[in-house]
Parts: structure tokens; C-alpha cells; sequence
């Protein structure tokens, strides 16, 4: 059965990236079939997950 899940409240942020950067990111969330924002989503949370930090 179809179930419509909530999801999390999505705001604004604007970032300054290079542009070499931003196009790789538009290669790879093309052929992935996904928004640049999905992608760069999960590239940071990805990226949060396995940070290694001082304790």
C-alpha cells in the first residue's frame, strides 16, 4: 500500500562553490538520475557520518 512519509523541514542556504566542482556534481547527479540537491545532500551527510573528530 502507498504510504506518504513526512519528511524533514528543507530550507535555503546558498553556497559559493568552483565551478569545476559544480559541474562534476551536475555529471554525476545526471547519470545517477538525481537532482544536483539530492546529491549534494548526500555528499554532506555522507560526509558528516564518517568525519572524524577530536574527543
Amino acid at each position: 500500500m502507498f504510504e506518504v512519509k513526512q519528511t524533514e523541514e528543507m530550507l535555503n542556504k546558498t553556497f559559493r562553490l568552483p565551478a569545476s566542482l559544480l559541474e562534476e556534481l551536475a555529471r554525476i547527479a545526471e547519470h545517477e538520475k538525481v537532482s544536483v540537491n539530492n546529491l549534494v545532500r548526500q555528499c554532506c551527510e555522507y560526509a558528516l557520518s564518517n568525519m572524524k573528530t577530536e574527543k
